[in-house]
C-alpha cells in the first residue's frame, strides 16, 4: 500500500521560508503524479503545486513565484520550497500521489484533489506577522 509522510512544517514569521518534505514508501516514485495541497480551517482543500512524471509543474495563482515543487526519485521524496511566506499561507499541508501521468484539463496539469488517490497525514504550517 502506498504510504506518504510529510515533514518540515512549523511556525515562521511572514517573509520567512520553509521546506516541506514528503517521503514515499511501498511504491516506486517514478511514474506517479505528485502534488501538494493545503487546507485552512473552514476552507476547502486546494491544490498548491503539482509535478508530473516528466517534471512539468503547475502552481496555484496565490503561490506562483514563491513556492517550488520538486521531486527526488533517488530519495523517493517530494519537496515544496516555500519562500516569502504570508499569513494566508497558514494551513495544514498534504502531499498526494496518483499512479501514472497527471490528469490534464485543457492541457493543464490538474490541481483537483479528486484526481489523487493517495494522501499523507499532513503537516501544519503557521505564518505570523
Amino acid at each position: 500500500q502506498v504510504q506518504l509522510a510529510e515533514s518540515g512544517g512549523g511556525s515562521v514569521q511572514a517573509g520567512g521560508s520553509l521546506r516541506l518534505s514528503c517521503a514515499a514508501s511501498r511504491f516506486v516514485f517514478n511514474g506517479y503524479c505528485l502534488g501538494w495541497f493545503r487546507q485552512a480551517p473552514g476552507k476547502e482543500r486546494e491544490g498548491v503545486a503539482v509535478i508530473d512524471t516528466d517534471g512539468s509543474t503547475r502552481y496555484g495563482d496565490s503561490v506562483q513565484g514563491r513556492f517550488t515543487i520538486s521531486r527526488d526519485s533517488l530519495e523517493n521524496t517530494l519537496y515544496l520550497q516555500m519562500n516569502n511566506l504570508k499569513p494566508e499561507d497558514t494551513a495544514n499541508y498534504y502531499c498526494a500521489a496518483d499512479s501514472g501521468r497527471c490528469t490534464r484539463y485543457n492541457g493543464h496539469v490538474t490541481r483537483n484533489r479528486a484526481d489523487f488517490a493517495y494522501w499523507g497525514q499532513g503537516t501544519q504550517v503557521t505564518v505570523s506577522l
